[in-house]
């Protein structure tokens, strides 16, 4: 059962003005541990393609605070929400400490997509229930 959407759409040069501004600092609040490594490989190679990496990352997070109905208030925060990819390469959802509890106690299965175009940056989320708690 579907029991929350949420979705976001991005200002890649948004981004590209607070990191100017913040720094690594912003990254580091908005990023989790695995997500951060990824950032940093990228942002080496081509700082566009760590850019937007950065960019889908809030999206996506933005979009999951909405679906789960917190917004950015405890137990959910920017770094204990990860996007990682599958094996396969699919985004996936992987959560850390007290909302990662929240998030199993509920019973809840969350499903993200992310794109990036020109400037923009879009995340869409949905989270069900996969059986009642």
């Amino acid at each position: 059962m579907i029991v929350g959407i949420g979705t976001d759409l991005c200002d890649v040069r948004r981004i590209a003005a607070t990191l100017e501004r913040r720094g690594e600092r912003f990254a580091e609040k908005v990023l989790g541990p695995n997500e951060i490594e990824v950032w940093r490989r990228r942002t080496r190679l081509n700082a566009t393609r760590g850019l937007r990496y950065l960019a889908t990352r809030f999206a996506a997070k933005e979009a999951f605070s909405k679906a789960i109905g917190l917004g950015m208030r405890l137990p959910m925060w920017w770094n204990r929400c990860e996007v990682v990819n599958a094996p396969g390469g699919r985004p996936q959802i992987r959560l850390h400490g007290e909302l990662a509890d929240w998030f199993d106690q509920r019973r809840l299965q969350a499903h993200v997509t992310l794109t990036d175009e020109g400037d923009m940056a879009a995340a869409f989320v949905i989270v069900e229930q996969t059986s009642p708690p």
